[in-house]
């Protein structure tokens, strides 16, 4: 045995030689495949500023050790099943690899024999990643919701702060549920979330101040529930659903969520006014997103007639929810008069695929729009079929994103702030939790196979059982306090005046 520390010709040299690192093994056979590691980083292209991608080995060993290249040095780690990466080390070994790539090989010991795995590549872009990301960590279950929170993680490191946590309101009598979290061009100055139940409202932060509004007036559905930001009006894009789930008792699906009803809103925040976009008769109109120069409105729109008026819409629903096929649409917009034209339909995935369009998010560059497609339905994050897709809006061309999907359901997409990185919700390790997965996109219009989260401890989506839904990206972290929020949501929510 031979111990390898990293050599270089740069300051890395010196913070090595102040941690421990392993041997690597001599004479140990060869294999051809490669090591089964958790999470699977094997040749995928990561930021330039993510934190390690630390990964358990998962063969029948009882040591192991991960051989590290790149340009200009090399570097060990390993410590029983495990391979955890010292962080400022994992700075420099970046910064060396910027633009090209470094190779890791691993060594798993069975008894007293050494084996050596085939050779892997991690490959580092260029293109820096958003530094925060945020997410609502909730139970998989429609009842389990007592205990939630909106969370926002560092990627650069493993720090993950609170945003906002339900428990700090919730009692034994009345609980509250929180989601769809939003913000305005990737910043926190301008946010939102919703809170439904007890102490409802939507809490928003409009130029750093704190707003607690009640959105529901007696002319629109609902409060607003899914949001999108306008990119440079305050302004807000809402649709307004009436909700409701049903269950399986033998369906790897396990739930659906409907909507009876739905249409879409704009909220004027300046003005607190709300106004109709579109409620169309036998149209279910939902999930509005914005083009990143404010003139497009994107959104997903289901024709859905009710037959039988001897029963209840809900009932109807349930009895017919495969029916139920969203397409997807767009509009104009003038931001200066707030009037909406020229309503298009810009894929029709109902009739000519017998599918469902959901989800819909733009680019930033204004090129691309990724959505969630399924057989049916519009909650794809309980559809094990659904996958990520992408459109060039130039061309109005659809690709299905290999690279990104998996056997099991896909949802949520959403872009980082300078469009090379993007993020999807994925239940593909076990089928019942969601996980963030991030993939690169590079200049050429090409996505690249996604890698998981990562976490400090690899093991760590073993032991927690929680899913992380609609993540986001951010280009700062929120600056109101857990306690401030907790604060404006026990005061009495703002109504919103109707605007004809």
């Amino acid at each position: 045995m031979k111990v390898k520390h990293i050599i270089s010709t740069w300051a890395i040299a010196a913070i090595m030689t102040a941690c421990t690192h392993p041997t690597v093994p001599e004479n140990a056979q060869k294999e051809s495949r490669l090591p089964r590691i958790y999470p699977d980083y094997t040749e995928v292209t990561i930021p330039c500023n993510i934190c390690p991608l630390n990964f358990a080995v998962r063969e029948d060993a009882s040591e192991v050790v991960a051989h590290f290249t790149f340009p200009n040095g090399e570097a060990t780690y390993g410590k029983d099943q495990k391979v955890l990466i010292d962080e400022e080390e994992w700075k420099l070994m970046l910064k060396a690899a910027k633009g090209k790539s470094m190779q890791v090989e691993v060594y798993a010991k069975t008894g007293d024999t050494w084996k050596a795995y085939k050779p892997f590549n991690i490959y580092v872009a260029e293109d820096s990643i958003d530094n925060y990301i945020s997410y609502r960590v909730i139970q998989p279950s429609y009842v389990a919701y007592e205990k939630l929170s909106i969370n926002q993680r560092d990627l650069t490191n493993f720090d993950e702060k609170e945003i906002y946590n339900n428990m700090s309101v919730s009692t034994e009598e009345v609980g509250q549920c929180i989601n769809c979290h939003s913000y305005q061009n990737f910043k926190t100055d301008n946010m939102l979330f919703h809170m439904r139940q007890g102490l409802g409202g939507t809490m928003m932060v409009v130029d750093g101040e704190l707003r607690k509004i009640d959105l529901k007036t007696d002319q629109t559905l609902s409060a607003g529930v899914y949001p999108a930001w306008h990119p440079t009006k305050r302004l807000i894009a809402f649709s307004t659903n009436s909700t409701g789930q049903s269950f399986h008792t033998k369906d790897l699906n396990k739930i659906e969520v409907q909507d009876t009803e739905s249409d879409l809103i704009l909220y004027d925040v300046d003005k607190n006014e709300v106004s109709i976009i579109s409620e169309l008769d036998d149209e279910l109109e939902v999930f509005p997103t914005w083009s990143p120069d404010g003139k497009k409105l994107y959104f997903c729109s289901a024709h859905f007639e009710y037959k039988n008026d001897s029963i209840a819409k809900e009932t109807e629903m349930i009895q017919r929810y495969k029916e139920v096929k969203y397409d997807l649409y767009c509009a104009d917009f003038n931001p200066d008069t707030k009037e909406f034209s020229n309503v298009e339909m810009i894929y029709n995935a109902s009739d000519s695929l017998g599918q469902s369009v959901t989800l819909p998010r733009v680019s930033p560059d204004g090129k691309y729009l990724l959505f969630a497609q399924a057989e049916f339905g519009c909650f794809h994050v309980w559809h094990a079929d659904a996958d990520i897709y992408l459109m060039n809006l130039k061309t109005r061309e659809v690709q299905k994103l290999d690279a990104v999907n998996s056997s099991r359901s896909e949802s949520y997409p959403t872009w980082s702030s300078n469009g090379r990185w993007i993020m999807v919700d994925s239940r593909r390790d076990d089928g019942n939790y969601t996980r963030p997965y991030i993939a690169y996109f590079d200049k050429k219009g090409k996505a690249h196979k996604a890698f998981m989260l990562p976490q400090k401890d690899p093991n760590f989506y073993t032991f927690y059982l929680r899913s992380f839904n609609r993540p986001e990206f951010m280009v700062e972290p929120v600056s109101i306090t857990p306690q401030e929020f907790t604060q404006k949501a026990k005061e009495d929510a703002v109504k919103a005046k109707y605007a004809q």
